[in-house]
């Protein structure tokens, strides 16, 4: 259900999760090709669920689901808004705009995260020595975001989705003079091989199970191309 901003119980600190809904075609197309757009948007489903499990197990805080696109069977009970914004960059600030208070906000590329990783940038954010929390990935942009207080230049003019997004959200946080603790590093996954990264670091687990079986239709796919033979 969507609920309006203003009705968020501002008393405990926000967890909120920036995603956009699975469909074909819209959703995780760098996995494309190997994969095929409903096959992405599956894999993007699998994952988000992965995440919503972990950020509705979490204590402590209040749970947001920031959404692009409508709501399917995969969303359990939660607090829904909208996204608001053009960019990445402008999605954030409204994202903890409508939270008001003291947020983490993660995305849904690392299905890996564990309320125990969440948990500990919320403890990050209620200490009075830090003013914003960064969780790098590999690649070197960031799983996760929090700040106490929203800022309406925090993310102004961070270039996003490059090699070196983490670094220069750092580097704006410094310029602002918040200052910034740090979550452990995780692999995000906007490739297949990215996929097929994460899904060793979570074994049991449906996304490692989903990835399996399109591993096992991707050599299928390879094995079924024609081979031109000479005359």
């Amino acid at each position: 259900m969507s609920t309006p901003a203003g009705h968020l119980n501002s008393a405990v600190p926000r967890l909120i999760l920036l995603a956009k809904s699975p469909q074909p075609g819209l959703s995780k197309t760098r996995l494309c090709p190997p994969l095929s757009p409903q096959e992405a948007a599956d894999l993007a489903e699998v994952a988000l669920i992965a995440t919503l499990a972990a950020v509705m197990s979490t204590p402590g805080c209040e749970p947001l689901l920031v959404l692009e696109g409508p709501v399917g069977d995969w969303t359990p009970p939660i607090e829904v808004l909208p996204q608001r914004g053009n960019t990445l960059g402008e999605r954030l600030t409204a994202a903890f705009e409508d939270a008001h208070g003291p947020s983490l906000v993660v995305g849904m590329d690392t299905p890996q995260v564990t309320p125990e990783l969440l948990t500990q940038g919320l403890e990050q954010l209620r200490c009075p020595e830090f003013d914003a929390v960064l969780a790098p990935t590999t690649d070197g942009g960031y799983w996760a975001v929090g700040l106490t207080r929203p800022h309406p230049e925090a993310f102004l003019d961070v270039p996003m989705s490059t090699p070196w997004t983490g670094a220069a959200q750092r580097a704006c946080f410094e310029r602002l003079s918040l200052r910034c603790a740090s979550l452990p590093e995780l692999t995000d996954f906007d490739l297949f091989s990215d996929a097929r990264r994460v899904a060793l670091e979570m074994p049991d687990s449906e996304f490692a199970r989903a990835v399996d079986r399109l591993c096992v239709g991707e050599a299928s796919a390879w094995l079924t191309i024609p081979i031109a033979r000479g005359r």
